[in-house]
């Protein structure tokens, strides 16, 4: 397919994603936060049933399909990159994506998250490498890559390589675990239905 073509579908699929995304106000931050604070599930089931959905599509992509996985220098680093993150997400009140969604509806405050988050972005790759320039191309080639591991204590392998097991099998086993949880909040949201009389 030629270099048009795949913008083209990646404009179509984004486009799609962006009105879903905006329709139904779904936020990675707010599944978690309404969750623990609100006792309202709406953004949490959401959340479990697209990361069940991701979990078995990417697995069999793994397995059957060309998929290629990324190797990362993890540590400390990640640990710590992940936290501050974290951090940021709650003081933008939004995770990333509903941060664009809102951005694109005109909230300033979504417009000067997005800008930050890029600056972070800039910034991190920066520090990702001390020994290559441009630091990230470098380092996403495929290949480990020690000379970039700064605070790292190991490097990510998947599974399926190191076992010889398709990754698939964990896939599944994955999604099953996030259906038992998706049951589980939904007991949870009935109780709380009944405990206000709803």
């Amino acid at each position: 397919m030629s270099i048009v073509g795949q913008c083209l579908i990646g404009f179509i699929f984004g486009c799609l994603v962006g009105v879903l995304v905006q329709r139904s106000r779904f936020c990675n931050v707010a599944a978690l936060r309404d969750a623990m604070l609100f006792k309202s599930y709406r953004n949490t089931k959401a959340l479990l049933a697209g990361m069940i959905v991701m979990t078995l599509g990417f697995t069999l992509f793994m397995s059957f399909g060309d998929g290629k996985p990324l190797r990362f220098d993890v540590g400390l680093n990640t640990l710590i990159g992940l936290f501050i993150f974290g951090i940021g997400m709650v003081l933008a009140g939004a995770c990333t994506v509903s941060t664009w969604v809102k951005a694109g509806e005109g909230n300033i405050g979504a417009v000067w998250a997005l800008l930050f988050t890029f600056i972070g972005m800039f910034l991190f790759s920066l520090v990702w490498s001390f020994s290559y320039w441009p630091p990230a191309p470098a380092t996403m080639t495929g290949e480990p890559n020690l000379a970039g591991l700064q605070l790292g204590l190991s490097n990510a392998a998947t599974l399926q390589e190191k076992l010889g097991i398709p990754a698939i099998v964990f896939g599944i086993i994955q999604a099953v675990v996030l259906y038992a949880i998706y049951r589980a909040v939904l007991r949870k949201e009935r109780q709380v239905a009944e405990e206000s009389g709803g």
